[in-house]
């Protein structure tokens, strides 16, 4: 039996920039996702180190801190049944040479690092991202 979750998406400053966040967030509701929140806001070094600090001391640590800090993003509060699986799996592969196509990163990434879109990847994952952008009274 499915049950209904909530998983974080951020749609990254890459696709900010390129003017594609109304494409993306139409592909979402499409696909079924209901938005409890969105907001679109700067991420500074110290936040953006405190959202990826389960990445902390690895390689592409400081590349991924400078880059999600060099523009806005839009971050979404998305429910649905599986939502965690389902946004996994309409995101796509890390690498958008190696996603499925009609997966957003497919469509719309460029590169490993500017593949326009994130998620969360469990609900463990899932509480905490929420949490970091969105309080619980926002979310309903």
């Amino acid at each position: 039996m499915s049950r209904v979750e909530r998983t974080l998406a951020i749609i990254k400053p890459d696709a900010v920039a390129r003017g594609i966040v109304g494409e993306i967030v139409s592909v979402i509701e499409q696909a079924g996702f209901r938005i409890r929140g969105l907001r679109m806001l700067r991420l500074d070094r110290e936040r953006a180190e405190g959202f990826y600090a389960v990445h902390w001391g690895k390689p592409f640590f400081a590349g991924l801190v400078e880059f999600v800090t060099e523009g806005p993003v839009v971050v979404l509060a998305l429910e649905r049944e599986e939502a965690i699986p389902k946004w996994r799996e309409l995101m796509g592969a890390t690498n958008p040479a190696n996603a499925a196509e009609g997966t957003l990163r497919k469509r719309f990434g460029t590169s490993i690092q500017h593949n326009c879109v994130h998620g969360s990847d469990a609900p463990e994952s899932a509480k905490f991202e929420l949490g970091y952008f969105f309080s619980e009274e926002e979310l309903g």
